[in-house]
């Protein structure tokens, strides 16, 4: 008796505490992060290395730069097909100012920087002012997008880029694209937590005919976080200048799919109005892990795609339940 009294009283005990933790948006996405790691440590012998973990930093940092953007898109209940191309496209644009014009290294950030952002903001006066479907107007940036890059490169790689090193050198122990990346998760966790712009995107997303009724110029936080969001992108293309040390003209193929994925195991609702703004920060790094052990373990590139669908429908089976309506 007084055993089963006990296994009880711990059953009991675990059912109260989930209850009090579970009301927060993170937990579950960090709760799947946690039992990745430890899954992926027992599994290879070489994913603890210290050589392995700042790769893996290093290839997180650029999704997690997309994941925050593209997330505060969702949050809206809008969605951003762009992030892959604009990526490219702002990589692009400072390798060419850098190598092609002999601008500085600042210079040169600065372009790639307000090519992001000039790319959110069309996509964001195409959803507002033409009325057009997120959906669409994104889709057209990502095909313009991508021809651009292939206009500006000839469809060539652009080498040379040794100075973007700064991005992957470190301090602390960390190297600066990463904690640039940290930096801008707790930019987006006080933007959403404790602005009225935060509290505007969660309204929108939530109901926006009713956000509209009470007086928030829907269009304006729009058109602000699709030119937000193109600026995260930028840095991501910045990045991956940084880690290749070459603009590719097909960097960011398929990578608006990633950052989408990476918010949805972060515990953002497509729906709109609901999750966590740091969420998809560890969702990029979850999506980034599974794909690290799948390489440490050899399995095959085909298996990959096959293992993160899988992974991806848990997930968003998991995120929905619950739920009485999905639009």
């Amino acid at each position: 008796m007084g055993k089963t009294g006990g296994s009880e009283g711990l059953v009991d005990t675990i059912k109260n505490l989930w209850s009090k933790l579970s009301v927060y948006e993170e937990v579950k996405p960090l709760i799947a992060l946690i039992g990745l790691f430890i899954a992926s440590a027992l599994l290879s012998p070489y994913f603890l290395t210290s050589y392995n973990q700042r790769i893996l930093l290093l290839q997180t940092a650029p999704l997690a730069m997309l994941a925050l953007g593209e997330s505060m898109i969702i949050l809206m209940g809008s969605i951003d097909l762009s992030p892959g191309s604009t990526m490219a496209l702002a990589g692009t644009v400072a390798a060419i100012v850098h190598i092609s014009y002999g601008q500085p290294l600042s210079v040169s950030i600065l372009a790639g920087m307000a090519t992001g952002a000039a790319v959110g903001f069309i996509n964001g006066l195409l959803v507002t002012k033409a009325k057009i479907p997120s959906f669409v107007a994104t889709l057209a940036a990502l095909v313009a997008g991508r021809g651009m890059v292939l206009i500006l490169t000839g469809g060539q790689p652009i080498v040379g880029l040794t100075e973007f090193r700064v991005f992957t050198e470190a301090i602390i122990g960390l190297p600066n694209m990463v904690w640039i990346f940290i930096v801008f998760t707790g930019i987006n966790l006080l933007l959403l937590r404790r602005t009225s712009l935060g509290l505007k995107i969660y309204s929108i997303g939530g109901n926006e005919e009713a956000a509209r009724y009470s007086g928030i110029n829907a269009d304006l936080v729009k058109l602000t976080i699709f030119t937000l969001a193109g600026f995260y992108y930028s840095i991501a293309g910045l990045m991956m200048n940084a880690r290749l040390e070459v603009a590719y003209p097909w960097t960011g193929w398929g990578y608006e799919l990633d950052a989408i994925a990476s918010s949805v195991l972060g515990g953002i609702q497509l729906t709109g109005g609901i999750g966590s703004p740091i969420g998809p920060a560890m969702g990029a790094y979850i999506l980034t892990l599974i794909t690290n052990i799948l390489i440490l373990m050899g399995v095959s590139p085909y298996v990959q795609w096959v293992v993160k669908g899988a992974v991806l429908a848990v997930a968003a089976t998991a995120l929905t339940r619950g739920l009485k309506y999905v639009k």
